[in-house]
């Protein structure tokens, strides 16, 4: 009798080890793009990848095949990657990868040194596949540039599913670079791209790009062309994006920086042809924290609190919540970057320089500064260097500059200047670079518009100077050596006013706004 039972018994485990495992029910992917830091924002109310991965692990749960697509720019800028040059990031997203299989492009970003050595470590270390057809790597180091993968197909759902990529060109705000080889026609090189897929006899084809949206529209028009063009995801905006799909043209998507916005893209098949449904997800704090990755993210910050045990110190008080959230401070007037601009015209001494601005893409904290300041607000404030230079320009010429403050569309604009020493009027229904109505300086008299002839003294950030976010400084008169940083002279201000018991930090009012967006062009400045 024992034999029989065990006999029997083993029979039950062959049934059972030979059963067809289940299927996956279908194809999910989760894209997100422009992430910059290993935890949440906005006191951890906001995104993260930790919030990333519960939503992952749910969708596996539901019978899905889960991918994960990024959209470039997460080795820099951070405080961390101040110090380990991205292996933070690289090391997240790997974790990420081992729960479900994660693609990324490059962003302009991932460039941001000028020599490979971070690079090369960063390629090297990824267990996540790299995507790229504009470009391609050169750093002498033939093992680090085969990383990159062009014409990249992958298996999933029992389907073949074909990846095309495109990153900015310099000409469009990227970085040129001797490591960096580059092709500026992004619509020539994803037509071939997508074409050489498609002769592949791939089943769906998808785009992971890190161009401005209207060109990813523009790409995405290829699919009257070619039908397997289903959807295209991208990254460069912080702030989500969507171009919705049509019979001829695939959708857009992009989602917020740092995973508050993130999109879910469901593709199911149906006799042979592909159905997708995308949703955009608030990734907030409804969405739980996935205990794995919190555990693993915590040596980070152990060692991040190991290196830097000041971080924590308070060094000021705010008077007043000032939003320094990307979608706030990349929009409009900010507490905390009026207060910033204000460090800056007295970098080079008495008396102040006349005027001066910081694009918005230069501060990176995307949270909220109120009660206490903290030294970790500055440092993740400035995750770039942020050097500042003095010289001096007319009116006419100031004008002119400013203009590409106010190009392209009125939200979360990295170029987006917050100011100091005078007042913008702006008419966003004109053309791009005639745009503002009035720039007016503080006089003896009350406010008065800016003289076209009177020579002004500026005081601009290194990379504004040198031409950085479209703004064209003029290099025919004396200017400063990069002196001066900023970060610096924002936490001396902030300790001084705690040494004389003062608050930091003015609020925006009807009366002292800097900057006015007309809500209609008979609508008077200031008014």
């Amino acid at each position: 009798m024992k034999k029989i039972l065990l006999l029997c018994a083993v029979l039950v485990l062959a049934s059972c080890a030979a059963a067809p495992t289940s299927q996956p029910t279908g194809l999910t992917f989760f894209h997100l793009n422009d992430t910059y830091r290993l935890g949440a924002v906005e006191d951890d109310t906001r995104g993260g990848f930790s919030r990333v991965l519960t939503l992952v692990r749910e969708a596996q749960a539901e019978g899905r095949d889960v991918r994960i697509l990024h959209g470039g720019d997460f080795l820099y800028p951070s405080l961390e990657s101040q110090l380990w040059d991205g292996m933070q990031m690289i090391d997240a997203m790997n974790f990420m990868h081992a729960v479900a299989p994660l693609y990324a492009t490059a962003g302009n970003h991932e460039f941001d040194p000028r020599k490979p050595d971070s690079l090369i470590a960063a390629l090297k270390a990824s267990e996540f596949v790299w995507t790229g057809d504009n470009f391609s790597f050169d750093t002498g180091d033939a093992e680090a540039d085969a990383r990159l993968q062009s014409g990249f197909t992958f298996e999933a759902a029992g389907k073949t599913i074909g990846i095309f990529s495109v990153t900015l060109h310099a000409d469009d705000g990227g970085n040129a670079r001797s490591y960096l080889e580059m092709d500026p026609d992004y619509l020539a090189v994803a037509e071939r791209a997508i074409a050489a897929l498609d002769k592949l006899g791939v089943d769906v084809i998808i785009g992971v790009t890190h161009v401005h949206m209207w060109r990813d529209v523009e790409i995405a028009q290829l699919k009257a062309k070619y039908p397997k063009l289903a959807f295209i995801v991208g990254g460069h905006e912080h702030e989500p994006q969507y171009s919705k799909g049509t019979a001829d043209a695939a959708p857009v998507m992009k989602g917020a920086s740092n995973a508050r916005v993130i999109w879910r893209i469901d593709v199911d098949f149906d006799d042979g042809r592909y159905i997708v449904d995308e949703s955009n997800i608030n990734v907030d704090a409804s969405i739980a924290f996935d205990p794995a990755y919190e555990a693993f993210v915590a040596k980070w910050n152990d060692e991040l609190a190991e290196r830097f045990p000041f971080l924590s110190s308070r060094v000021g008080v705010a008077a007043l919540a000032m939003d320094a959230r990307e979608e706030q401070i990349r929009s409009g007037e900010s507490s905390w970057g009026n207060f910033i601009a204000d460090q800056m015209r007295g970098a080079f001494g008495k008396p102040k320089a006349d005027l001066s601005f910081i694009n918005s893409g230069t501060l990176r904290l995307d949270d909220i500064v109120e009660g206490d300041i903290r030294f970790e607000d500055i440092g993740r404030t400035f995750g770039f260097s942020s050097m500042l230079r003095y010289t001096t320009v007319t009116g006419a010429e100031f004008r002119r500059i400013l203009e590409a403050g106010y190009r392209g569309g009125p939200y979360a604009q990295g170029y987006f200047p917050q100011v100091s020493g005078f007042r913008v009027c702006v008419d966003r229904s004109r053309p791009e670079f005639n745009r503002i109505v009035s720039i007016q300086v503080p006089m003896d008299k009350g406010w008065e518009e800016i003289e076209a002839d009177r020579e002004y003294s500026l005081v601009v950030s290194d990379y504004v100077f040198g031409g950085g976010d479209g703004y064209e400084v003029p290099k025919d008169r004396f200017a400063s050596r990069p002196a001066s940083e900023l970060k610096y002279l924002v936490l001396d201000a902030i300790l001084r006013a705690q040494a004389l018991g003062e608050n930091v930090g003015e609020p925006v009012t009807q009366d002292n706004r800097r900057y006015h967006s007309l809500l209609e062009p008979t609508q008077s400045c200031f008014n």
